[in-house]
C-alpha cells in the first residue's frame, strides 16, 4: 500500500477524488515514461533543477522513480485530506501517464478506483505516527496497511473505543515523545560540537547572562585560566564572582587541568569548568575536594542548561545554536 499526498495541505484532494487519480509534481521534467533507471531520473532532475541541493535531488529522483516504475497495477493506495482528517483508500488501475491538462502542477498521474474512506481519528497512535511522514510518496508499513484495510471493510470500527485502549495510546504517545526528545537532544549536542572555540565561549557567556549575570570575556591567548568572568555588576566586585574556563576538544580533561585552573583562583571565587570532551574520574575527584565551589560541565550538562535558559538568552547567543519550539499533545 502506497501513500500519495495531494500536495501540501491536501490542496488537490478533491481533484484526486473526483478525477479518480493520484498525481505528483516535478512538472518541469516533462513526460517521464522514457526514464528507466534510478540514474535516468537523477540525471533528469539535475538537468531541470540545476540549483537543487544534492539531498533534494536524491529525494526527488527516488520519489519520481517509485511513482513511475515501482507502483504497479493492482497496488493499494491512499491519499489524505487534512481538513477533514480522512484517508481515501483505493486501487491503482493504470500504468504511469503524463497528462498535463488535469492538474497543471501535478501532471504525472496514476488512475485509481477509490473504494472507501478511513477517519484518522479511528487509527491507532502507531498508525497515525507512520502516516505522519511528510514525503509526497512512500510505502506504508504492512501492519499499518492491514489496519487501514480492516477499517475500510468494517465501517464504524474504532481502535480506541475503551479506556484501556486510550491508556495504551497515551503510553505510545509518551514513548514517542521520549524518542523525539532523545533525538533532539543529540542533534543539539551535534550543533554545539560544531561550534569553534570562540563561539563556544560566547555561548557559555550567553548562558551566564541568561542566568542573570553580566559577563566579561578574556581576549584570546591572555585569559590566565579565566575565559569568562561573570558577576552581578559585570566587574567582578560583587559576589558571586564566577570564573569560567572553556575547553572545546574531544579529549577528557584530567586532574592536572583542574588543579591548574584552581591554582589561580581567589578564596571567594566560584569556578565553572566547561569541557565538551568531558572529565576523567580523577578530574571529578579533584573538583570535589577543591577549596572553592567548582562545577564541572560536560556537553550533556551544557545542553541541559542551554535548554533550561534558552528563552532568556539574548539574540547573539541564540544565533549560535538556533532552536525552534515544538508543541506536543499533553
Amino acid at each position: 500500500m502506497w501513500m500519495v499526498r495531494a500536495e501540501v495541505g491536501g490542496r488537490y484532494f478533491e481533484e484526486f477524488k473526483t478525477l479518480s487519480i493520484v498525481a505528483i509534481g516535478w512538472a518541469d521534467v516533462g513526460d517521464m515514461s522514457m526514464l528507466k533507471t534510478r540514474d535516468d531520473f537523477t540525471q533528469a532532475i539535475n538537468r531541470v533543477y540545476k540549483d537543487m541541493k544534492k539531498a533534494q535531488v536524491a529525494m526527488s529522483s527516488s520519489q519520481t522513480y517509485r511513482f513511475v516504475r515501482e507502483i504497479q497495477n493492482g497496488d493499494r493506495v491512499i491519499t489524505y485530506d487534512p481538513s477533514e482528517r480522512v484517508y481515501l483508500v483505493g486501487t491503482i488501475v493504470s500504468e504511469y501517464e503524463y497528462v498535463p491538462d488535469l492538474i497543471q502542477d501535478d501532471p504525472n498521474i496514476r488512475r485509481v478506483r477509490w473504494e472507501g474512506e478511513v477517519s484518522r481519528d479511528v487509527l491507532s497512535v502507531s498508525a497515525r505516527n507512520s502516516l505522519g511522514a511528510i514525503s509526497t510518496l512512500f510505502l506504508i508499513p504492512p501492519d499499518v496497511a492491514k489496519e487501514i484495510e480492516s477499517l475500510v471493510t468494517t465501517p464504524g470500527k474504532t481502535n480506541a473505543a475503551d479506556e484501556q485502549k486510550n491508556e495504551e495510546e497515551q503510553q505510545q504517545v509518551d514513548l514517542l515523545l521520549k524518542d523525539v526528545q532523545a533525538k533532539g537532544f543529540e542533534f543539539i549536542k551535534d550543533k554545539v560540537n560544531r561550534l569553534d572555540w570562540d563561539e563556544l565561549q560566547e555561548l557559555v557567556a550567553g548562558l551566564l547572562r541568561a542566568m542573570g549575570y553580566k559577563t566579561r570575556i578574556s581576549p584570546s591567548g591572555s585569559d590566565r585560566g579565566k575565559d569568562i568572568v561573570a558577576s552581578p555588576d559585570g566587574l567582578g566586585f560583587e559576589n558571586p564572582r564566577i570564573v569560567a574556563e572553556v575547553k572545546h576538544r574531544s579529549a577528557a580533561m584530567g586532574s592536572q587541568e583542574i588543579r591548574s585552573f584552581l591554582g589561580g583562583r581567589h578564596k571567594d571565587d566560584k569556578g565553572l569548568y566547561v569541557s565538551t570532551g568531558g572529565f576523567t574520574k580523577d578530574a571529578r575527584y579533584e573538583a570535589e575536594r577543591a577549596s572553592i565551589p567548582l562545577t564541572l560541565m560536560d556537553i550533556d550538562d551544557l545542553v541541559k542548561s542551554l535548554l533550561e535558559h534558552y528563552e532568556k538568552m539574548d539574540a547573539d547567543a541564540q544565533r549560535l545554536v538556533p532552536l525552534r519550539k515544538i508543541y506536543w499533545p499533553g
